[in-house]
């Protein structure tokens, strides 16, 4: 019979679980982390990451997160290596094998041939009596108490422990090589994550109307270039193209419940004189910052000083930002 209580209650015990096998990890930042960490550092290869069954999967989620912060890794399934697969190892590459049992057929195969090559073998492993721990060069120890699984089968908290141990070594590595936000966009130029850290904001008010008045125009001119440019706001200008003010629907409509008669007012009577302004060079995301910090929904482009345009906030939407 279905129990929300019940249910609730095996979640909650589920992360509970989790957390502690995470926070025992501490203890386990010893000295052979820090052998692995400066061994990868200084490796001139890559890092192969082995294993099998679940840890096959957080082998390749480790690989992924290496290559994108600066890491040169690749996968290597423990069941393909000993068909063939073995030889994408190079002599200079660091190998790390995950287990949990550290005993499975696969890998005590395996570690024989890796150790033969002559290359470094890093365990991560649950288990520091097993196979594999004594057999390699350096052991990053994972042990657990017990699954989440309530038969304590199931891998779930020894593989969330794997994940965080790799999650350290690759942040650790990253620091290391002063790895930056500009490298991270290099390796990540699609998507949204990608456009955060290179899209800049004159990627997007380039491809918006430039609407603008002088501070003399009158309020149906205001009003028609607002309309005909469609960004719910022009600027106000002068000959040289100074930025002179900003008017928006939001100043037209206060305008409308101050005076019943408009047409002795011009552009410099309703202008806001401080508006929102940013750079056309600077990222994209701080166009996005700004937005939300003062709740507006556009901001005026400018260039060495000089009006340049708008940035929508719809511009942000439509490039995936928000």
């Amino acid at each position: 019979m279905f129990s929300k209580e019940a249910v609730k209650q095996q979640a909650l015990e589920t992360i509970s679980l989790q957390a502690t096998s995470v926070e025992q990890l501490k203890q386990y930042i010893n000295d052979d982390f820090l052998q692995v960490v400066e061994l990868i550092h200084e490796a001139k290869g890559r890092v192969v990451i082995t294993g099998i069954g679940k840890s096959a999967v957080i082998a390749q989620k480790m690989v992924a997160t290496f290559n994108s912060t600066g890491t040169p890794a690749l996968f290597m399934h423990a069941a393909d290596a000993i068909h063939g697969d073995l030889g994408m190892i190079q002599p200079n590459d660091v190998v790390i094998i995950i287990s949990k049992s550290g005993s499975s057929p696969e890998i005590k195969v395996l570690i024989p041939f890796i150790k033969n090559f002559g290359n470094k073998v890093v365990a991560l492993c649950g288990n520091e009596q097993s196979y594999l721990a004594t057999n390699a060069d350096y052991l990053l120890n994972t042990t657990v108490e017990k699954e989440a699984c309530p038969n304590n089968l199931a891998p779930t908290t020894s593989t969330t422990a794997q994940l965080v141990m790799g999650d350290a070594l690759a942040v650790c590595l990253l620091s290391l090589k002063g790895f930056t936000a500009e490298d991270f966009a290099r390796f990540h130029p699609g998507g949204a994550l990608g456009k955060r850290l290179y899209l800049r904001v004159a990627d997007m008010s380039s491809q918006n109307e430039q609407p603008s008045v002088s501070s003399d125009a009158s309020v149906k001119e205001v009003i028609l270039e607002i309309t005909n440019k469609r960004l719910g706001a022009t600027a106000v200008t002068d000959s040289e193209n100074n930025l002179e003010g900003v008017i928006t629907d939001g100043d037209l409509r206060r305008m409308l419940e101050k005076h019943d008669e408009t047409s002795a007012l011009s552009a410099r009577d309703i202008m806001n004189t401080t508006p929102k302004t940013i750079e056309e060079q600077e990222l994209a995301v701080g166009a996005l910052e700004l937005i939300r910090e003062y709740n507006i929904t556009q901001l005026v482009v400018t260039k060495e000083g000089k009006y340049a345009g708008f940035v929508h906030l719809h511009d942000l939407v439509r490039e995936g930002l928000l």
